[in-house]
């Protein structure tokens, strides 16, 4: 929103829009809590003024768009079911705030949770050297690495331009642009010179079924990349080629980590275990009690 023109409005209008649009999202079925979510970051009003509501009082409060746009854009969100953090142009993730825009996927907060995990499984030797996010979208992943990994360089790859141009802004309104490095490809591809020198890797990849896409939440299925979703037939065509390619580019006891859908654990537990380059398989739960991440070490 920074090529917006701020507008700056009394504390009562903006009280008087706030009221309307809680009533329109109950309405229409959206969460009211994204109504005090948009105003955060578009007043910059915080919960407790939002809570108590003492912002009517106030003489000014500026808006980084106007009240107008700000109207036209809360309409997308209930007639159109465009994503809030489309809406605002950030989300929060980890203790970062990362822009987001319609060229990305909107990072998760489940997705949180492999930063977690691949600290705690890596050695101290692993938590050096390179380490790969591959597919990385918005950045999130390659970012949140580069905050608990602080002796390790970070190696983002992404197909899309846009992506890119977005994760590297990211990277540096986040403090990592010297040690976060970008490449467009596809998965390894870019990263060939570095064969067999990595201590770990680390992806959210697509992993929905085609035939499931057009059952998901309509925020998602009009809104968000197609290619960052579609994960073939079974949803396993990505995962399945991480697990083909992944060992030669892994170091001896390297670490392989990726997020997957619900259901799929089984499946990939014993595509890591006929692969025969990976030991010490696991499948971990997410906050939800999901089996969401599988991790394996190269043999």
């Amino acid at each position: 929103m920074a090529d917006k023109q701020p507008e700056v409005i009394s504390g009562l209008q903006l009280w008087q829009w706030r009221n309307a649009a809680i009533l329109a999202a109950i309405a229409t079925d959206v969460p009211p809590t994204e109504v005090d979510w948009l105003l955060q970051e578009i007043a910059e009003l915080d919960r407790l003024a939002l809570r108590l509501e003492s912002f009517k009082d106030w003489d000014q409060i500026q808006l980084q768009l106007p009240l107008e746009e700000l109207q036209i854009l809360w309409q997308r969100r209930l007639n159109d079911r465009l994503p809030v953090q489309y809406i605002t142009g950030v989300t929060p993730w980890r203790h970062f705030k990362i822009a987001v825009s319609p060229a990305v996927l909107i990072p998760r907060p489940e997705t949180e949770c492999l930063i977690d995990l691949a600290v705690a499984a890596a050695s101290l030797p692993l938590q050096q050297g390179h380490w790969a996010d591959l597919g990385t979208g918005s950045g999130a992943i390659a970012i949140g690495l580069a905050d608990v990994l602080t002796a390790a360089t970070i190696h983002a790859v992404d197909c899309s331009h846009q992506a890119l141009l977005m994760a590297a802004a990211n990277a540096r309104n986040s403090g990592f642009a010297e040690r976060i490095h970008f490449y467009q490809g596809s998965w390894w591809e870019p990263l060939e010179s570095l064969k067999g020198q990595f201590s770990g890797m680390v992806s959210n990849p697509p992993y929905i079924p085609t035939s499931t896409l057009p059952s998901l939440q309509p925020e998602v299925v009009n809104h968000e990349p197609y290619l960052a979703l579609d994960g073939g037939a079974d949803g396993l065509n990505c995962i399945r080629h991480l697990i083909e390619t992944s060992g030669s580019y892994l170091r001896p006891g390297g670490l392989w980590l990726i997020e997957m859908m619900a259901g799929q654990a089984d499946a990939v537990q014993e595509m890591l275990q006929n692969q025969g380059s990976y030991s010490n398989i696991q499948i971990h739960a997410d906050l939800a009690g999901i089996k969401r991440f599988a991790l394996a070490y190269r043999s």
